[in-house]
């Protein structure tokens, strides 16, 4: 437009006149037996408001009663009156209508093993000032206070397959053909530079990623923020925020399901032709990234992930190098592309994909690695020209495929994307149509079947079809009418 794992499962008691909450994560774990008993985490979180009639300070505090620490958190809540948020501190706190939510900072972002971290905030009201009951930590609505164990039984889920290019497939370690098949989900490249939070406010915990499984959803492309991972700017950030990315991505793979890691903001001042946004922040999709920031976020990504090779990598998002010369010169645009440096257009020194492919590779990172076309991923035709060297030959191409795209018809798509995808695997990293029907995804789905290619459709984000491209309709997996029965019911019925 990412073995073992841990996770977090928010549970609530309300205890008192002041609302008090516990929580519990569940922690799967993989392995070659047939049951399995798992320690949980649990913490407690008061509420308590100072009211002096036409306001009143509100003070939440996260005590971590695990035997290890956390790392970032978000609460939510709403108010039953008309109280307004004025100011907060030691949190990022935010409302939209009745709800409110307040995030960690950087510096209260890991909340020690019985250690606690407080947030605080003025509101202005008038009339009642009922105290919060529906509270949820990390977007999970909490029921009830959680055992201190949770035992499973039955066979441990599958882990998602390392993967690796043959020729012109997407292969197991094995050398079965595999392909790519599932959803975005975004938020993970917006909401931390947005005062959202982490994720948007959604789950990403067993319960949303068993939703995506009942789709059949076997990949799932997350979509990255560069300031937010480098710590440059953004709530979560840094440490905190390189966390949650490593654990959603780690949860998904426990689960059979392959995370793309997608670096979709990144920094650097642009303001040409085509421009999203004037700022050198994060805070918009830019043309290209810039070599002062993206080959280090490249190299720390690639250093957490190296070894497993069940992460696949997409270099950038949406390059559109062609738009901010003006569409005056082709060849320079791709040149632009792959080689970066200094390009028409740009105030900046551009990162190609050859630079950030290297900084993957110089870390060790046998990973399969997706490198995009021109005008935002959708032009592929020179693709093969310009494609960036990889040593370790696991390269394959990146497209998008949309209804108001250039290359929107079957025959663009027999000449264009099926000569690049005679000679090296294609990913469908977006697909989509800008209305809540799905006529537009069935013919792209029935091409790239046809051609036993990947795709990931834009997006698993319950935004309202009104935006178009949303697939659903709460995290339970509830389809969108149309746009997402269809999408639904073709991966349901679809040979992997």
């Amino acid at each position: 437009m990412s073995g073992r794992t841990v996770r977090r499962r928010a549970v609530l008691a309300v205890l008192g006149s002041a609302a008090t909450l516990v929580c519990a994560a569940l922690v799967a774990a993989t392995g070659s037996y047939a049951s399995s008993t798992s320690a949980a985490f649990a913490c407690k979180v008061d509420y308590v408001a100072k009211d002096w009639g036409s306001g009143f300070g509100a003070t939440v505090t996260i005590g971590n009663l695990g035997s290890s620490a956390v790392t970032g958190w978000a609460l939510t809540y709403s108010y039953s009156g008309n109280q307004a948020l004025q100011q907060g501190w030691n949190g990022v706190w935010s409302q939209s209508g009745k709800k409110i939510t307040v995030a960690n900072t950087t510096w209260n972002a890991t909340i020690p093993a019985n250690g606690s971290a407080s947030a605080g905030a003025n509101f202005a009201y008038s009339g009642t000032n009922t105290a919060p009951t529906d509270f949820a930590v990390n977007g999970v609505a909490c029921t009830g206070t959680p055992p201190t164990t949770t035992t499973t039984t039955g066979p441990p889920p599958t882990s998602a397959p390392a993967l690796k290019v043959s020729g012109n497939k997407l292969v197991t370690a094995s050398g079965a053909t595999y392909r790519l098949l599932g959803v975005n989900r975004a938020s993970g490249e917006f909401a931390c530079v947005q005062g959202k939070g982490m994720w948007d406010g959604g789950p990403v915990d067993q319960a949303s990623v068993n939703a995506m499984k009942a789709w059949n959803v076997r990949s799932v492309r997350i979509p990255l923020n560069e300031d937010c991972w480098l710590g440059l700017s953004g709530s979560p950030s840094g440490p905190a925020y390189q966390q949650a990315v490593k654990e959603y991505a780690n949860l998904l793979v426990a689960n059979g399901i392959n995370p793309v890691l997608d670096l979709h903001w990144t920094h650097g001042l642009y303001t040409g032709t085509s421009s999203a946004c004037s700022d050198v922040g994060a805070t918009c999709q830019k043309p290209m990234p810039s070599m002062q920031y993206t080959p280090t976020f490249w190299t720390q990504v690639a250093t957490a992930f190296k070894g497993s090779d069940a992460v696949v990598f997409d270099l950038f998002n949406e390059p559109y190098p062609d738009a901010a010369n003006n569409w005056s010169d082709m060849a320079a645009a791709w040149r632009c592309l792959r080689d970066g440096g200094t390009c028409a257009g740009f105030d900046y020194e551009v990162a190609g994909m050859q630079d950030l492919l290297d900084a993957v590779r110089a870390t060790g990172a046998t990973n399969v690695v997706m490198s995009a076309g021109l005008t935002w991923t959708n032009d592929l035709s020179q693709w093969l020209t310009y494609k960036p060297a990889d040593p370790t030959g696991n390269l394959m191409a990146s497209w998008h495929s949309y209804n108001f795209n250039a290359c929107a018809t079957t025959s663009c798509w027999d000449g264009q994307i099926g000569a690049v995808a005679a000679q090296v695997p294609v990913h469908a990293g977006e697909i989509g149509q800008d209305t809540c029907a799905h006529d537009y995804i069935d013919r792209v789905m029935t091409w790239l079947d046809a051609h036993r290619l990947g795709y990931t459709a834009w997006t698993w984000n319950p935004w309202g079809c009104t935006q178009g491209n949303v697939l659903i309709q709460d995290y339970n997996g509830t389809p969108s009418t149309g746009y997402g029965e269809g999408f639904r019911a073709h991966l349901l019925a679809v040979t992997p």
